[in-house]
């Protein structure tokens, strides 16, 4: 399309852009995409796709080494492991994904125009790519997040890792530093431990993932340490440096405390990318942290132009960038006044054991009622965890108090990223306790954990026979 006008122009390729773009072509809208990088953003280049991909190649290194049952077959010592072919294995199936779900797709969007290039604003109508001057009717910002490393003395004198070179190491460390011990760092750190890196991961705060609830963290921090994952919480940090090998410098309680390592990763959350995009010359409202401010309906504070995704910040998640790119372009091109349900949106940290949570905390809820009604259930006593020997962790159910309905759901165990989904789904329907527990479930599954601590509500489950109403 030769003309330069377009009824949305969308800033960003990654996985809320091309929802916005999808969206969009319902109505054969005339759509520009403008991308300064690879197609397809974050997740399935640097993020979800290739972390999981390694992420279940450690796991299975586990397991062999881990055996769980007398009969087991499996052993390290028949599984050869080779990280240049695990990496490159790991690269064909970016590669695989990004055409199928990124290139083929906007290929087969004839009113859809992929712009490569750097965007910025001239106006609240306007787009400057690759010196032409784009119009457009609505905008959709959804250009993503970047890394964030703290202000560290001597950071900038050294070659630290992030996710995305984390990824694409060509030779195993022998040991690594991994500064965050939030989702991120938690992943990488099990990730690398399992490959026969030897991990240091040091936390700011006096847990690891201390937004989540505080029996989920002390026990995955008992379980990574376990598996020799060296962990250390409260740590200020003073410096880096490197000569060879790269130290630390920091303080544990006032004690000054170094460490040293063959590698650095910092995995210290990411930050809004919107320090190119001259938003003020349309007038856009920024946070703090550089975010884009916007409304419950996705718009900012100029009427024409929404955003979405990474670039307004937390949550940062792809389901959810995806979710707000849909609301985004059906608000500006069908006049609709879509919202998203934050408090039903759940997320997850895919370390072995898993970590999914939905709704509220016990603190939260103790903020808000005076009193938590919470039930916290061992995976122990599951049925199926027991079966396959998966019994490592806790799920916990709050509560409102008065009428029962469930308004949060933690878990830690085997398959909680699967597991989470019936809990998502009575937060946002406002269900409960007596509706999952007059729910039929199979037996035995991990999912039956749902029920089994909706029970607990009512009856004692240690004087509970198996599929006991």
């Amino acid at each position: 399309m030769a003309n330069t006008d377009y009824d949305l122009i969308i800033l960003g390729g990654g996985a809320a852009a091309f929802s916005s773009a999808l969206k969009a072509s319902e109505i054969d809208a005339r759509v520009a995409m403008i991308e300064h990088g690879v197609i397809g953003g974050t997740c399935v280049n640097v993020g979800c796709v290739p972390s999981k991909n390694l992420l279940s190649i450690g796991e299975l290194i586990h397991d062999c080494s881990d055996q769980k049952f007398d009969g087991d077959r499996c052993s390290t010592v028949d599984l050869k492991f080779d990280f240049q072919t695990t990496i490159q294995e790991k690269d064909k199936l970016i590669l695989q994904l990004r055409t199928q779900k990124y290139v083929n797709v906007i290929e087969s969007m004839s009113n859809t125009d992929f712009i490569q290039g750097h965007a910025k604003f001239k106006s609240r109508n306007e787009i400057v790519v690759n010196d032409k001057v784009l119009r457009g009717k609505n905008i959709i910002i959804a250009t993503g997040s970047s890394p964030a490393v703290p202000q560290l003395r001597g950071i900038t004198e050294v070659d630290y890792l992030t996710n995305v070179e984390a990824l694409s190491l060509q030779e195993k460390p022998d040991s690594m530093i991994i500064i965050g011990g939030r989702a991120l760092g938690l992943e990488f750190a099990q990730m690398y431990s399992r490959f026969g890196t030897k991990v240091t991961l040091l936390q700011r705060s006096d847990r690891i993932i201390p937004e989540e609830e505080p029996e989920i963290s002390e026990m995955l921090h008992s379980y990574l340490k376990e598996e020799g994952i060296e962990i250390h919480t409260g740590v200020k940090l003073e410096s880096v440096s490197k000569n060879g090998r790269y130290k630390i410098s920091s303080t544990i309680k006032g004690k000054p405390v170094t460490f040293e390592a063959d590698q650095l990763l910092m995995a210290t959350g990411r930050r809004p990318n919107t320090e190119k995009l001259m938003l003020e010359n349309a007038g856009i409202t920024t946070l703090d942290s550089g975010a884009v401010k916007v409304d419950n309906e996705m718009r900012t504070n100029i009427p024409n132009i929404f955003a979405v995704g990474d670039v307004i910040g937390e949550p940062m998640l792809e389901t959810v960038a995806a979710k707000e790119g849909s609301i985004a372009a059906s608000n500006a091109l069908f006049g609709m006044h879509k919202k998203i349900d934050f408090n039903a949106v759940p997320h997850a940290i895919f370390t072995s054991p898993q970590v999914a949570s939905v709704g509220i905390t016990e603190k939260k809820a103790r903020e808000r009622y005076g009193v938590c009604s919470c039930k916290t259930l061992l995976m122990s006593d599951v049925p199926k965890a027991v079966i396959v020997n998966k019994t490592k962790g806790v799920i916990k159910m709050v509560v409102e108090p008065k009428t029962q309905r469930i308004l949060g759901v933690h878990i830690l165990s085997d398959l909680a990223a699967d597991i989470i989904h019936e809990a998502a789904l009575a937060v946002k329907h406002q269900l409960t306790v007596d509706d999952i527990i007059d729910t039929v479930h199979v037996f035995p599954t991990m999912s039956e954990s749902i029920k089994l601590v909706a029970t607990s509500f009512k009856k004692d489950l240690k004087r509970l026979s198996c599929c006991a109403e």
